[in-house]
């Protein structure tokens, strides 16, 4: 005698075996991509631009403490970590969106906020509200720089001319020149009223060449005679070694000479361009 067939399901058996095996089963499409394993050659270059980001703040407390010329140097230090984390990821090919936005974020910082509060708790204090007013003025114009040239480093077609210079001074080189009054400081040159309210004005007039629009050289299309390589090492080291035993001399002397090129790159740039200021629209930001 045959048993009576059951009668069938309303939902198909395999449909119905996995509700009452897994009730709660998460939705596949819904979880997040898998941890995998990231190549070391990734990290380095985050480790620069993270402990570039330490210097600058530590730069910060010391100048508050006192210790001004550890301070000093080491908004320097985070300077030159922040210019070259970029230059390391290129060489690495290490190259991500996450490093290119956290090198962003340093550079206000080392750039911009580290410079002026370390001139700010050295020297403009005795200027009170107007020596605030210029150090907030400058790190303002250190964030304008930097997202003006993230614009144009994001553009697909960039101008000949982008190779060979810069819409302002670099804000790397601005955190240098703004700290002249500090080296001098170091010298010995007293804080005089007079000195003072120069700073000031001094500490404006960078913020001001940040934002400009005046044509800086850039020397990346440069290129060097092959006779020419072994004397420009053998300056280069010597520089270094200067720079080791002379520190805030050498580092005064640099900054003097780089203003004294500013106008020779507006020169060179009026003579191929007709223009004192780049009026480019590629740099119209």
């Amino acid at each position: 005698m045959e048993t009576p067939a059951s009668p069938p399901s309303s939902q198909p058996p395999s449909s119905q075996g996995e509700f009452h095996r897994e009730p709660h089963r998460p939705n596949d499409e819904a979880r997040g991509p898998r941890l995998r394993e990231i190549p070391l050659r990734l990290l380095v270059p985050n480790l620069i631009t993270v402990l570039a980001i330490c210097a600058g703040l530590t730069g910060i407390r010391l100048a508050f403490e006192g210790r001004y010329e550890l301070a000093v140097a080491m908004v320097l230090l985070a300077a030159f970590l922040d210019g070259i984390d970029g230059r390391v990821a290129r060489l690495l090919k290490a190259t991500s969106k996450f490093g290119v936005q956290m090198d962003s974020l340093a550079d206000i910082i080392n750039f911009g906020v580290a410079p002026a509060l370390v001139s700010y708790a050295f020297l403009l204090d005795q200027a009170h509200s107007m020596g605030w007013i210029a150090a907030l003025l400058y790190a303002i114009a250190a964030g304008l720089r930097l997202a003006r040239f993230n614009v144009m480093e994001d553009r697909n077609i960039k101008a000949d001319w982008q190779s060979e210079f810069f819409v302002g001074v670099p804000a790397p080189m601005g955190a240098m020149l703004v700290l002249l009054p500090v080296y001098l400081g170091f010298l010995g040159l007293e804080a005089t009223p007079i000195f003072v309210y120069a700073s000031v004005a001094y500490t404006l007039l960078i913020g001001y060449l940040l934002v400009s629009r005046l044509p800086v050289w850039s020397g990346k299309s440069s290129r060097i005679r092959r006779d020419l390589m072994l004397p420009i090492m053998l300056g280069v080291v010597l520089y270094v070694a200067l720079l080791m035993s002379y520190t805030w001399e050498v580092l005064s002397i640099t900054v003097v000479g780089y203003l004294l090129v500013l106008p020779f790159s507006a020169r060179a740039w009026h003579r191929r361009y007709g223009t004192i200021t780049i009026e480019d629209e590629s740099a119209n930001v």
